[in-house]
C-alpha cells in the first residue's frame, strides 16, 4: 500500500513568529510576550511579560533574567500543579489550561523554584501562598512550554509600559524575541488541532511481519512525527481491520522495562496482525501519556517516593492523560480505513475513534504480564482511569 505525500500547509507569519518563540524557550532563552489587547488606547504602548521555561533554567540564566527588569518574579504553573500542592484551583478558575501565578522572593534560588514547580515535598509549605490568575502573557508562556513538553512551569516578570530599558535594548538588538498573546493562542490552537501530512514511506520487513510498510506522518503545525506501520497486503485485509494506537514508550518498547507492559502490547499487536492477515499499528509520539521522556523520568522518581502514576503526573503539573487521538484518526482517514477492530484497554481511545467517524466494530483486550513493578501502575489505570485491565490484575504476579 502506498500513501501519497500530502503537501504541507502554509505557515502564516503569525504561526512562524510563535513557533520561533517556542524554540527560544526550549533553548533556555527568555521570551517577551506582549498583550496588545491590553494596550492603552491613548499611548499605543504595549504591556506584557518576560517569561522563561523553568526546564533548563540555571543560576546564571536566572540571574540574567532577573537583571532584565525591576519587577518581582513570579512562578506560573498549571491547575494540576496547584491542586497537587493542596490548593484548590476551584477558588479561582476550573479551566484545565488556566495558569496560576505564585509570587517569588527576590532572593529566590533555583532549588526553591524547582521545589515549587515539581516537588512532592512542598504541600505543607503552601498554606501561606498567595495565588493569582496568570496574566495573558504569563498564560501564553505556559502554553508554549506545554506544547514543547517541557515541565509546565515558567518564571515570569511583569513588563511595565514601556518595558524596562534592558528589555527594550534586547528587543531592539534581536537578542530577545517579542511575540503577542494572540499569536501564541492561534499557534497553540492550530498545534493541538493541526493537520497531519504524509512525508515518506518505505517497505520494512519485520521478524513477525515480513510484508510491512512504514509511513511517516508529520504534524503540520506541531513538533511531533508519527509512524503508521501497515502490515499485510491491503487487498487481503480482514474486515474489520485490526488497529493498535500505540503511544511511544522508550523504556518499555526498546528495553523491556518492567514498570509497564507497553513492549508486550506492541509485540502482541504485531503477532495478532500476522495471525489475522494484516493490520495497522500507529506508533504515536506521545511518550509518557503525552508528557515527554524527560517528565516521564521525573514521574518515575516521584513514584519511587510513593505516588501513583496519576498523582506523579499531577505533581509535575500535568493532567491524568495528556494524549490526544485526533492525529490517529486523521492518519486512519488518510490511509482509507473506516472500520476497525481496536486493540486497546483504554476507553478513551474507543471514544476518540468513534467521535472522529471511525467505526469501532470490535474492541480486543491486550494484556501484558503482571509483575511487582507494574502492578501499582496497572491498579492506578483501573481504579483512576477506568481502563479495562481487571483480567490482567487477576493474574498471579510474576516472580511471587
Amino acid at each position: 500500500m502506498s500513501v501519497a505525500p500530502t503537501p504541507l500547509l502554509p505557515v502564516s507569519r503569525i504561526m512562524y513568529n510563535a513557533e520561533r518563540g517556542l524554540f527560544d524557550l526550549r533553548q533556555g532563552r527568555p521570551l517577551f510576550i506582549t498583550d496588545k489587547g491590553a494596550s492603552p488606547s491613548d499611548g499605543g504602548l504595549v504591556s506584557g511579560a518576560l517569561v522563561a521555561a523553568v526546564d533548563g533554567l540555571d543560576l546564571d540564566s536566572l540571574d540574567r533574567f532577573r537583571a532584565m527588569g525591576n519587577e518581582a518574579l513570579r512562578l506560573v504553573v498549571t491547575a494540576h500543579r496547584i491542586a497537587s500542592m493542596g490548593l484548590s484551583p476551584a477558588e479561582i478558575n476550573e479551566l484545565e489550561h488556566a495558569g496560576y501565578s505564585i509570587p517569588l522572593r527576590r532572593a529566590v534560588n533555583m532549588q526553591e523554584i524547582l521545589a515549587l514547580a515539581c516537588s512532592s515535598d512542598v504541600v505543607h509549605e503552601t498554606a501561606a501562598i498567595q495565588l493569582s490568575s496568570a496574566t495573558p502573557g504569563e498564560a501564553a508562556g505556559l502554553s508554549l512550554v506545554r506544547l514543547s513538553r517541557l515541565l509546565p512551569a515558567v518564571v515570569a516578570m511583569p513588563a511595565g509600559t514601556p518595558p524596562a530599558s534592558r528589555i527594550d535594548e534586547a528587543l531592539s538588538t534581536g537578542e530577545l524575541l517579542s511575540v503577542d498573546v494572540g499569536e501564541v493562542n492561534e499557534y497553540y490552537t492550530a498545534s493541538c488541532d493541526g493537520h497531519v501530512v504524509a512525508i515518506s514511506e518505505a517497505p520494512v520487513p519485520l521478524s513477525e511481519n515480513e510484508e510491512s510498510r512504514f509511513v511517516l506522518f508529520r504534524e503540520s503545525h506541531g513538533l511531533q512525527e508519527h509512524v503508521a506501520i501497515i502490515v499485510g497486503n491491503p487487498k487481503y485485509w480482514p474486515d474489520p481491520l485490526p488497529v493498535r494506537l500505540h503511544s511511544a514508550c522508550f523504556t518499555g518498547d526498546l528495553f523491556g522495562s518492567l514498570k509497564c507492559d507497553c513492549g508486550e502490547q506492541l509485540l502482541g499487536s504485531m503477532k495478532f496482525f500476522e495471525e489475522k492477515g494484516g493490520g495497522v499499528l500507529l506508533y504515536l509520539a506521545q511518550e509518557g501519556r503525552g508528557i515527554g521522556l524527560n517528565n516521564k523520568f521525573r514521574a518515575y522518581t516521584l513514584q519511587e517516593n510513593g505516588l501513583d502514576t496519576i498523582d506523579a503526573d499531577r505533581t509535575l503539573g500535568f493532567g491524568p492523560d495528556e494524549r490526544r487521538y485526533g492525529v490517529a484518526a486523521q492518519i486512519l482517514h488518510e490511509i482509507g480505513i473506516g472500520r476497525i477492530e481496536l486493540l486497546t484497554n483504554n476507553p478513551d481511545k474507543v471514544q476518540a475513534m468513534q467521535d472522529a467517524g471511525i467505526e469501532v466494530v470490535n474492541r480486543r483486550p491486550l494484556h501484558g504480564t503482571l509483575n511487582r513493578y507494574n502492578r501499582p501502575y496497572v491498579e492506578a489505570k483501573v481504579a483512576r482511569a477506568g481502563h479495562w485491565l481487571h483480567d490482567m490484575l487477576a493474574q498471579s504476579t510474576a516472580g511471587d
